[in-house]
This record gives C-alpha cells, structure tokens and sequence, in this order.
C-alpha cells in the first residue's frame, strides 16, 4: 500500500471511531455543545470549511483515480494478456484488488466525512431544540403557575363578591323588613294622629256646645235677675 492509501485508511479508520464516539448514546447533545465551544474549535471554526472542502475534493480525486484504476485493471485486454501469461495474471488481479480496496477505503472515507459533518451539525441543532424546550417549558409552566395564581385570585374574588352579594341580600332583607316595621309604625302613629285629631274635634266641638250653653244659662240667668228686680223692689 503506497503512503497516501495508508494514509487514506487511517484516515478512514479515525472517521470510523469519531463517528463511534459521537454516536455514544449516553452522551447528551448538550455535552457535546459544550465541547464544540471550546476555544479550541473557535480559533479552528474558520478554517474548518476550508478543510472540509478540500478534503472532499482530495477524497473525490482519490476515489476517481480508484474507479480509473478498476476499470483499467478490469477491461478485456489486461485479462487477455494474463490468460497468456500465467505471471501476468496473478500480478493483475493483485492490482484489481488493490484497485478495488482503494475504492472500498476512498468511497466509504467520502462518505464517513460527510456523515461526520452532517452527525455535529445534528447535535447542535438538537442541543440548541433542547435548550429551547427547557426555555419554553420554564415559560409554559411560570405561565401555568401564573394561571392559576389568577384562577385563585379568580375564585377568591368570586366568593368575595358572592359573600359580598348575599350580605348585601341580608342587609337589604333587613332594611326591607325594618322599612315595613317602620311603615307599620308609621301608619299606627298616622292613625293615632287621627284618633287624636277626632278627638280634640270631638273636644272642640263639646267645648263649643258647653259655651253655647254657658252663654244661654247667661242669659236666662241675666233674664231671670231682670224679672226678679221689680218683684223686689215692689215688695220693698
């Protein structure tokens, strides 16, 4: 194997386990955004798309070069020649197969890389869901506590207001009841008035009878003092 294919399959094999490592189910999508904000990556972030474009590039380079060389060592005129020479033909399928291992190594090192890329693109975006989430479940539920605070208050008010109602209810059945008491008093001292204003009527007009009936025994008094005078004075 020359140096860049050596190269190539370690590069696929630290694919393999970073892939691995970041498919650790008990590790949580907010640790591993805690460790892409390390310094670290911030100083490497802007030169992370150039790497990453230029690896694709080399990889895909790689991978055409193995699919010329399968196809190079597996047309008709290499098989020909070996099926002439016994020699030949060993030596040509051992450069197919290793035309083919560098296909397997370059193929699946392009597509780890981008699987790669897309799994942390994943997890931040998944972090930064759950953080979100445990942001608006932290509103949802200030914002229920909230609610029912209002509904006790709610409810508070409404008994208040219901207690309120029904003391007023029993105030006014009171002053109700104390104003028929009242128009009861009110009409017994109304028809003690007019018992009372029968009464000095009634004394009024007795009181009027009896002077007219002084002024008469006034008179026959003075009339019978008159009829006495002479009789007197003819006896004298």
């Amino acid at each position: 194997m020359t140096l860049q294919w050596t190269a190539v399959a370690f590069f696929l094999y630290a694919e393999i386990v970073v892939n691995l490592i970041l498919c650790i189910p008990f590790i949580s999508a907010r640790r591993w955004r805690s460790v892409f904000s390390w310094r670290i990556w911030n100083w490497l972030s802007p030169y992370w798309n150039k790497c990453f474009v230029t690896m694709i590039m080399v990889l895909i380079v790689l991978f055409l070069d193995a699919v010329r060389e399968v196809q190079k060592y597996s047309g008709p005129e290499p098989m020909h020649d070996a099926k002439v020479n016994p020699n030949l033909y060993d030596n040509v399928h051992m450069k197919l197969f290793r035309a083919q291992r560098n296909l397997y190594i370059s193929g699946f090192s392009l597509f780890l890389w981008l699987i790669m890329r897309r799994i942390v693109t994943l997890l931040n975006q998944v972090a930064i869901t759950v953080e979100n989430s445990s942001g608006l479940q932290a509103q949802m539920d200030s914002a229920v506590k909230a609610a029912k605070l209002h509904q006790d208050d709610n409810l508070m008010l409404k008994q208040a207001l219901l207690d309120e109602e029904q003391s007023m209810s029993a105030k006014t059945q009171q002053m109700k009841l104390e104003a028929d008491k009242l128009a009861d008093q009110v009409k017994a001292a109304e028809e003690a008035v007019r018992k009372s204003h029968a009464e000095v009527e009634a004394m009024r007009r007795q009181a009027k009878g009896l002077a007219h009936e002084y002024d008469r025994l006034l008179r026959e008094h003075h009339q019978l003092q008159n009829f006495q005078s002479p009789a007197d004075k003819k006896d004298q």
